[in-house]
């Protein structure tokens, strides 16, 4: 596909989760020229929440309904939104990003922020690709209705496991959480709720080694026990993982200082250690990722642009004045 340029703005946004809709909206408020790019729907990872109920001001709210609302402010502020999938960043030797997409467009601006979230990690068994949409899923929102009176495993002991499994209750008859140690990392609350559920069952200290199957989809697990190493089955319909997620910083081309799980550090700014990237939510090395985290990263990222545009334009003024 032939590349086509898109030039004359002052920022570029990739990624319109909360962090990107946040940084859109501080930037058509800070009056810049601004793109955010987006793969899919606005709203990232809110898209795949059902009930929101930590972020201030919403004692309970839906997911996409949060993600509509942001969306909508945004655009009030004039946010230019674009579907496409953004493929790399880079910084050219003029100081100027490139930002190349799967359908060849290439923006360039002299700064980005990158609210890019991550990508779910994989359990890396036999039968996980095979059945992945056929009893495999990474998201309970997504697929949950489709296993009704089904028996499910939840495979993590995060927040996102034990949240997810919990939501998973209100379909399947009953819902295994597998954890390969014997506690949870999840918050209190959230383990609280779980233990609290009859329809949920907690296995500790087992790994999947394998999931097995049919021409129907899953059947069942291969679980080891990782004290003992003695192997059994787990009899399930569908299989939910949530062992963690990946950070998308690997599409940001040169080196840029990151922590051992691959999350760009920043300084107090939100700017990473390449002058002019900025990154806000996930992407970004810190202690939680919430809504709330998100939303002040991306508030403080649009308005450090502003301020480093500002100082950029009196280094012109100054070279030129001299």
């Amino acid at each position: 596909m032939p590349e086509t340029a898109s030039n004359g703005y002052d920022l570029i946004i990739v990624g319109a989760g909360p962090a990107g809709l946040t940084a859109a909206l501080y930037a058509g408020r800070g009056m810049l020229q601004a793109v955010t790019i987006e793969r899919g729907a606005p709203g990232g990872e809110l898209l795949n929440t059902d009930l929101i109920e930590d972020y201030p001001g919403f004692e309970s709210v839906k997911g996409w309904e949060l993600a509509q609302k942001m969306h909508d402010h945004a655009k009030k502020f004039g946010a230019e939104i674009v579907t496409d999938m953004v493929e790399s960043v880079r910084k050219g030797e003029d100081g100027v990003f490139e930002v190349r997409t799967a359908r060849g467009r290439v923006y360039r601006a002299p700064t980005v922020i990158l609210t890019a979230g991550g990508t779910p990690v994989k359990l890396g068994v036999p039968g996980e690709k095979e059945y992945a949409g056929k009893g495999v899923s990474y998201c309970a929102v997504c697929d949950g209705a489709f296993f009704k009176g089904e028996l499910l495993a939840v495979i993590g002991g995060g927040d996102a496991a034990v949240e997810e499994a919990d939501y998973l209750t209100r379909y399947a008859r009953k819902v295994y959480i597998v954890h390969r140690r014997d506690e949870f990392r999840a918050s209190k609350i959230l383990q609280e709720r779980a233990f609290a559920n009859p329809k949920i069952e907690v296995i500790w200290n087992k790994k999947v080694v394998e999931i097995k199957g049919n021409e129907r989809g899953t059947d069942h697990l291969v679980l080891e026990d990782t004290v003992t190493g003695q192997r059994s089955t787990l009899k399930v319909g569908g299989v939910f993982v949530f062992i963690g997620f990946r950070p998308n910083t690997d599409l940001v081309h040169g080196h840029v200082e990151h922590d051992a799980g691959g999350y760009f550090v920043t300084d107090d700014r939100m700017m990473t250690s390449l002058p002019g990237l900025f990154a806000a939510g996930d992407v970004r090395s810190q202690l939680t990722r919430q809504i709330t985290t998100a939303v002040g990263d991306a508030t403080t990222a649009a308005i450090a642009v502003e301020k480093y545009l500002a100082a950029l334009r009196e280094k012109e003024r100054a070279s030129i004045a001299s």
